[in-house]
């Protein structure tokens, strides 16, 4: 068959690409914290288990079962007035290698006058070649509390997997009555093993957290904070934690998923006072 070089390619076929919007608010009323609104669209869905007393817990869930280039999901939760509430996911998300793009994570949360929101995902798993851009927007008003953490494994160790090739963008925004009080970014592009094996970027650590603990007074808090975090550290995992003004800002490296997420529930219990959401223990 001759192939006539002047004629048009055959068009390569848009593929489907993941989309999702969740939206939830929860209002005090009494004693107590009531959902409020609920909506949900795309792959992105939020399931309400009981918590028998303690704080209603939200999860957030992407039915797609992961993320590549091109999709897009996004979660907002508010916490009214007086009201306290967990956020969390079912089981970390996991980003597979992009062939047009980045994957697109965006989360924006709002607590009202004296609310407490804890923003409590599980790890992000990035694969080789995946490309990912995850941004956390937060706006709070006098008197709320935010407890928030985002956490990053590059690869599964057990699996023998390296990434090589990434491009991973993560920003963070925390404003307080309309101020903006910590902006965080963190980028990496390229070869990811090699840029985080010198000692001034990781060490040769595969798995990252960051945490913030935003309330009045809690920079007072910053030797309790070491205290607790000291019987922790060691060789498989490092970390520290340093003050600004309301703020603490805690830094968790690992050489493993496993490592951190054994760490990071740790550490969270203790801070915290109280287990996890269910779905960390599954």
């Amino acid at each position: 068959m001759t192939v006539d070089p002047a004629a048009p390619a055959t068009p390569i076929p848009a593929m489907q690409r993941v989309r999702g919007h969740a939206h939830v608010s929860f209002a005090r009323q009494g004693e107590t914290t009531r959902l409020k609104e609920l909506g949900q669209s795309g792959s992105a869905k939020i399931r309400l288990p009981k918590t028998h007393g303690t704080p209603p817990v939200a999860v957030f869930l992407n039915t797609a079962g992961g993320l590549t280039g091109g999709d897009r999901i996004e979660f907002d939760a508010t916490a009214g007035p007086g009201a306290h509430a967990v956020l969390t996911t079912q089981a970390a998300e996991r980003v597979y290698r992009s062939i047009d793009g980045a994957a697109e994570v965006a989360s924006a949360l709002r607590a009202e006058e004296d609310a407490v929101l804890e923003w409590l995902p599980q790890e992000t798993i990035l694969f080789d070649r995946a490309a990912l851009q995850r941004s956390l927007t937060v706006d709070l008003a006098p008197g709320a509390r935010l407890l928030a953490i985002e956490s990053l494994v590059l690869g599964r160790e057990a699996m023998g997997e390296d990434v090589h090739a990434l491009g991973f963008r993560d920003r963070w925004r925390i404003r307080r009555e309309g101020r903006l009080i910590f902006a965080d970014e963190a980028r990496i592009q390229g070869d990811a093993t090699d840029i985080l094996s010198g000692s001034a970027t990781a060490a040769g650590s595969r798995a990252f957290a960051t945490l913030v603990d935003c309330r009045e007074g809690v920079s007072g808090l910053l030797d309790r904070a070491r205290e607790a975090m000291s019987p922790l550290l060691g060789e498989r995992l490092r970390g520290g934690v340093s003050a600004l003004p309301d703020l603490l800002v805690f830094r968790f490296l690992a050489d493993s998923g496993q490592d951190l997420r054994a760490g990071l529930v740790s550490f969270l219990e203790t801070w915290r006072g109280a287990r996890l959401p269910r779905t960390w223990y599954c």
